[in-house]
Formats: C-alpha cells, sequence, structure tokens
C-alpha cells in the first residue's frame, strides 16, 4: 500500500454557520437536562465544547454542501473500493478535541479543513488505521479548536507499514473519584443525527442489518458528547470553557435505550475517564483524558 499517496489529501476548507438554536440543538442531542438553562436558554448561554467536533461529521448548514458527512478518512475508504471491488467496513475508533478558545455560543463560522495526517497498519487481517487532523478556525481566522481522530478500515492489514502508536493513559487500579450516571434516550440517534451526522446506517434499521448490528446505533462523537456533559457535571459544574482538551477511544458500539456511567479518576494534569454501559459494565468510551484549566 502506497501510504504516501494519502498523506495530506483532503476535501477542501468548508465552512459551517450556526446560531444558539444549534448549539441548544447539540446540547439536547448529547443529554441535557432541564435544569441545564445554560445549555439551551439563550440569555444565558454556554456552548458545550465538543460542539467544535460536529465539523468532523457533517452535512447539515455546511458549505460546500454534501449529501452525507464526509471526513478526508472516506477518501482513503473509496479507494480502496474501487481497488478491491467490495465494499469495505470501517468505524471510528479514536477521537481527541483540543481547545483553544471558547465557542461563541449565539451566532458564529466554522471554517475547517479535514487532513489525511497518518496512515497505520493493524496487521493482517486487522485493517488499517486512518488518522486526520481538523482544524477549525472562526471567520476573524483564529484558531477555535483541533480534531485529531482515527477511523479503522477493514481492509489492506500487513502491508508492512508503521504500527499505531499506543495509548499512554492508564486507568488508576481504585475506586473512582467520580461517578454520574445518565441514559440515553430510545430516540437519541435520530436527534444528534439533526445536528449533522447524517449517516444513514445510525438511522435506517436495514442498513444496520446489513453491516451486522442488532438495530442503529448510537454516533461514536454523541458518546463523547455524553462524556463531555457527564464530566462537566461531576468535575466543574457550569463551567464547560475550562475545558482544554477530551479525547477517548470509541471501544464499543452502544445502542439507544442504554443507562451509561461517566467514571473518572483524578491524575497529573486532569481526569482519566471511561463511559460504561450501566448495565453490562463494558466500555463505551475508554482511555479518557478530561484536561481543564
Amino acid at each position: 500500500m502506497d501510504v504516501e499517496k494519502y498523506i495530506g489529501l483532503s476535501g477542501g476548507y468548508r465552512k459551517l454557520e450556526y446560531n444558539w438554536r444549534d448549539i441548544a440543538l447539540y446540547a439536547l442531542a448529547v443529554g441535557a437536562h432541564k435544569e441545564d438553562l445554560h445549555y439551551y436558554y439563550e440569555k444565558e448561554m454556554k456552548a458545550i465544547p465538543t460542539y467544535g467536533a460536529i465539523p468532523y461529521w457533517n452535512a447539515i448548514n455546511t458549505t460546500p454542501q454534501r449529501p452525507t458527512p464526509y471526513p478526508a478518512s472516506l477518501m482513503v475508504v473509496e479507494e480502496l473500493q474501487r481497488e478491491l471491488g467490495v465494499p469495505l467496513t470501517f468505524l471510528h475508533m479514536e477521537h481527541e478535541l483540543i481547545m483553544h478558545q471558547t465557542i461563541d455560543p449565539i451566532k458564529g463560522s466554522f471554517i475547517f479543513e479535514d487532513v489525511i495526517t497518518n496512515i497505520y497498519d493493524r496487521g493482517k487481517d486487522k485493517g488499517i488505521i486512518v488518522k486526520t487532523e481538523l482544524k477549525v478556525y472562526d471567520e476573524a481566522g483564529n484558531l477555535v479548536c483541533t480534531n485529531i481522530s482515527s477511523t479503522v478500515i477493514f481492509a489492506k492489514g500487513g502491508f508492512g507499514g508503521e504500527k499505531p502508536p499506543k495509548s499512554t493513559v492508564v486507568i488508576p487500579d481504585r475506586e473512582p473519584d467520580y461517578v454520574v450516571s445518565d441514559y440515553i434516550s430510545e430516540t437519541q440517534n435520530i436527534l444528534y443525527r439533526l445536528t449533522g451526522d447524517t449517516n444513514h446506517i445510525h438511522v435506517n434499521p436495514e442498513l444496520a442489518k446489513e453491516a451486522g448490528f442488532q438495530v442503529p446505533f448510537m454516533q461514536g462523537l454523541c458518546s463523547l458528547g455524553f462524556a463531555c456533559r457527564m464530566g462537566i457535571e461531576a468535575i466543574i459544574p457550569n463551567e464547560p470553557e475550562r475545558i482544554t482538551r477530551i479525547s477517548a477511544q470509541m471501544r464499543s458500539i452502544c445502542y439507544p435505550d442504554t443507562k451509561v456511567q461517566f467514571v473518572g479518576w483524578e491524575v497529573e494534569g486532569g481526569v482519566y475517564f471511561k463511559l460504561l454501559n450501566a448495565e453490562t459494565s463494558e466500555a463505551i468510551l475508554d482511555k479518557g483524558i478530561f484536561a481543564y484549566k
């Protein structure tokens, strides 16, 4: 596999325009509650920082317009499908959001470009990992946030390429310092879809079954948004502007109508966390980092 021909590829710069209603919709889509007035009332509004990840997988309010979301990793998927002549399975497996400034909650524009930065070899029959970086700027050219994402494509593994780096996060072997319980509703995937992730597999039962899933499943970035909101509630209540970084591995599929738990451990520089299925204790998100100032 010729990795170099993909490095630096992007879909070009795009623009996403939003207002306070989009910020409020996002908050509700990641589980905001009635008492979270600051997330949905425009007179007191604050943006949940993971709204900065919305451009990564978005086909609403974005120009140039596309019928479905198109992160840079899909350029590799499409090329390999042409080469191999078969449909390929891929999954968003890790995401990191670095905040450089607070998101204006009332109105604004995101100017962004998603660029392929590396391709890793997971090994024979394990596929490859496409790493991308998406920088988000405001209309003045100020850097708002940086998204670093990894997508696994189940093809081409064992080509002799660079191995993926391992996470340095080690969850402490002790009781967590923070535990927050919540609920992902039976329509949460539909509500989150309205924020821009119109990938059909998250709403169409037949497509989900064809891909091997019981029913349409939750978007990985919705789970990250839940973890971000729940972490704020536990660690820095009502102060989302203090977050500097949040990242996690998407470890298992989460379905709508699921009770979840955010569990966090204080470490130097922030909090390590997991988002768990509360009924099975299986990690939905793992090796999470919640950093704040």
